[in-house]
């Protein structure tokens, strides 16, 4: 056993399989991944990694695992999981993780090449626990793989409070060690136990309060957006394949960045945090749905006409349109008078929750500072936005954030 101290769950017990896993060189790697990527450029402290975080969701799988009364092999399978889930994140996390599932199919929980082979695989063999169906845990299937990805999961309720704490947010505090507690099975489906509609709701508003201060500020959006124009034309240059960039560590990109001239100024800009500015930061109702449905190619093709309406180089204009926003906790399955229901049949609170992700959703035009209130017009023009004040420039000269970034 290795007992390890955690910033978030204090002492941590490695036992296991889990033991053995830890020191292989997929979990090893995660060291090298930042959980939260360019968010780092908003709250400096928020540097923790994966590795931290997929210690903290074996942890809370264990105890999920312990008071299900789960044990033996398929106990054993569900702790590795746990500690697997993460192993196929690339570079800065999700940052990247759309421009590489475009070139290569895989999404990060697509970890079946890498705990199939080597000496994840070597491991898992020698304690009797098929590859496949650990797998299968972290991609969410069957009954024991709701634990690991699912509506209620272990990784969601580690990643809040972590964040939570390494940002100095505190909107991202839940009550985990109750979530953990009153999990059940009822009929093969992963639900919160009687008396529990108010825990499933703080899930639901930890991550509605969160969302803009944290993983959709402003800031983080702009530099995810011209790190993923970097590793795009990184791919474009041929300096690196998909594949590989997909296994790269976030110290392994920033130095391939640097290395190719055509990425080498997003390079300087993300090492100096002298990032593009908002020329435009739209609201949904102002964006025609045209816009906020298209693909990444005829995004491109939009990012170029804005750029020749304001005539500067295409190369300075990224036209950031996020998704539809979703609400994923919303179908967790709490015991309501011995009955099963869904947590948006139960409670009044999702709708609200809803109409508020739908009001903090924003198309984005980034541009350099000197450029960006000319292009910001161009994008109006161009894109037919109909903004009614909905528009937010900033031209603000300087890269040090202020009291204003974080509004």
């Amino acid at each position: 056993m290795t007992t390890i101290k955690d910033s978030v769950h204090d002492y941590i017990e490695v036992t296991g399989v889990a033991r053995e896993l830890l020191d292989t060189p997929p979990v090893q790697r995660l060291r090298r991944i930042t959980q939260l990527g360019t968010v780092v450029l908003v709250y400096p402290s928020a540097n923790h990694t994966r590795f931290e975080h997929s210690l903290g969701v074996y942890h809370l799988a264990d105890r999920a695992l312990a008071g299900l009364g789960i044990e033996g092999q398929q106990a054993e399978r569900v702790r590795a999981a746990a500690l697997l889930h993460d192993i196929g994140h690339a570079p800065y996390s999700h940052n990247v993780e759309e421009l590489l599932y475009r070139r290569t199919g895989k999404y990060h929980d697509d970890v079946a090449d890498l705990i199939g082979t080597g000496a994840v695989a070597s491991v898992l063999s020698d304690h009797g626990l098929n590859p496949d169906r650990v797998a299968d845990l972290v991609a969410g299937r069957g009954e024991l793989g709701q634990l690991v990805s699912g509506e209620l999961d272990v990784d969601r309720m580690d990643y809040l409070v972590r964040d939570a704490h390494h940002t100095g947010v505190p909107y991202g505090t839940i009550d985990h060690s109750r979530l953990v507690r009153e999990l059940r099975f009822v009929d093969g489906e992963l639900v919160l136990d009687e008396g529990n509609v108010q825990t499933a709701e703080s899930l639901l508003v930890a991550r509605a309060l969160m969302n803009p201060t944290v993983y959709q500020h402003h800031v983080a959006r702009i530099a995810k957006a011209m790190l993923r124009r970097g590793a795009e034309r990184l791919i474009e240059a041929g300096e690196a394949a998909a594949s590989e960039l997909r296994r790269m560590d976030d110290y392994e990109l920033r130095v391939a960045l640097r290395e190719c001239d055509r990425t080498a100024p997003y390079a300087r800009r993300l090492d100096e945090r002298d990032l593009f500015k908002r020329a435009v930061w739209a609201e949904m109702d102002a964006v025609p749905g045209e816009i906020r449905e298209a693909d990444h190619e005829t995004v491109r093709e939009m990012e170029r006409s804005v750029a020749s309406e304001a005539g500067v180089d295409p190369e300075t204009v990224v036209l950031d349109v996020p998704e539809p926003p979703e609400m994923t906790e919303s179908t967790s399955r709490v015991l309501v008078n011995g009955e099963v229901r869904r947590l948006g049949e139960q409670s009044t609170l999702v709708q609200a929750l809803r109409t508020t992700q739908r009001d903090q959703w924003r198309l984005g035009v980034y541009a350099p500072a000197k450029t960006s209130e000319r292009v910001g017009d161009a994008a109006i023009r161009a894109l037919g936005l109909d903004l009614e004040g909905a528009l937010v420039r900033d031209v603000r000269p300087g890269v040090n954030a202020t009291l204003e970034d974080f509004e």
